[in-house]
């Protein structure tokens, strides 16, 4: 009876020595847990205050300060780890492997996190462009890790992988200060064409939002039976161009119409390039 007790208490001894001991790991584990996150959230502050002095682009900002506090993370988790007596090096190659695996089963993900460095990196357009990409244009709203978010002019959202848009051609419409817009328009032979090249450029140098330099031109460009093709190359300021187009277009119409000029054809196309 004696010695059944004995070894009773020598069985409670051992579990309460390893309770303690687990106990004292818990609890240095939660300390370097809330150390470690309140340590993390100062980093970041400092972080994203030196960004802020700095100027950087928003998208490069956010995505530097995602990247150091997943780093971050990924270094506080080891460190608790270790202080619950798990063997980091065991686990660390645990998580290599697992990266591994990972990575070949989401060889498109990757694709789409490269380009998305590569777009950060290299910036062929940034959030507030107007671009046209894989058959869609609207205007950028977000840059994420893994795609773009592109806005079009009725306001729906669409997600282009980063992959396809740094390996596919992208047209950026806002990168460049000033943008000409490309309009023909065709008349009757019958006319004066000298005096219809005029009168086209007139409404041109009228216009305040057509640029003086470069200067705006007319060119005949085609002759096709009893049809003359007159190319109008106005410039304006890439964010007057909307308004420019269109007012150029209406004034043209309306002149077309005053002057009476003959048409073989009611033919205007706007081709912004």
């Amino acid at each position: 009876m004696k010695d059944e007790m004995s070894r009773i208490e020598k069985v409670i001894e051992h579990y309460i020595g390893v309770g303690q001991e687990f106990s004292v790991k818990i609890i240095s584990a939660l300390l370097v847990l809330i150390v470690g996150i309140f340590v993390i959230r100062l980093v970041r502050g400092i972080i994203k205050k030196i960004i802020a002095k700095k100027d950087i682009d928003p998208t490069v900002s956010g995505f530097l300060l995602n990247m150091i506090s997943w780093l971050f993370k990924l270094l506080l988790f080891i460190a608790v780890v270790s202080k619950l007596g798990i063997e980091t090096s065991s686990f660390v190659a645990v998580i290599g492997a697992m990266g591994l695996a990972i990575g070949l089963s989401l060889q498109g993900s990757l694709s789409n996190f490269t380009g998305g460095l590569l777009i950060i990196m290299f910036k062929p357009f940034r959030v507030g462009d107007t671009i046209t990409a894989q058959g869609i244009t609207g205007t950028v709203v977000g840059i994420q890790v893994f795609n773009t978010q592109v806005n079009t002019s009725n306001n729906q959202a669409v997600f282009i992988p980063n992959g396809i848009l740094s390996n596919g051609t992208v047209i950026n419409f806002s990168k460049e200060s000033q943008r000409r817009a490309d309009i023909q328009i065709n008349v009757a032979t019958s006319n004066d064409l000298s005096r219809v090249n005029q009168i086209f450029l007139e409404v041109l140098k009228n216009n305040k939002k057509v640029l003086d330099t470069p200067a705006p031109k007319v060119v005949l460009t085609d002759l096709v039976g009893d049809s003359a093709t007159f190319s109008i190359r106005p410039w304006s300021s890439t964010s007057n161009f909307s308004d420019m187009s269109s007012e150029v277009l209406l004034e043209l119409k309306n002149t077309i119409e005053r002057e009476q000029i003959k048409l073989p054809t009611q033919s205007i196309e706007v081709h912004n390039k």
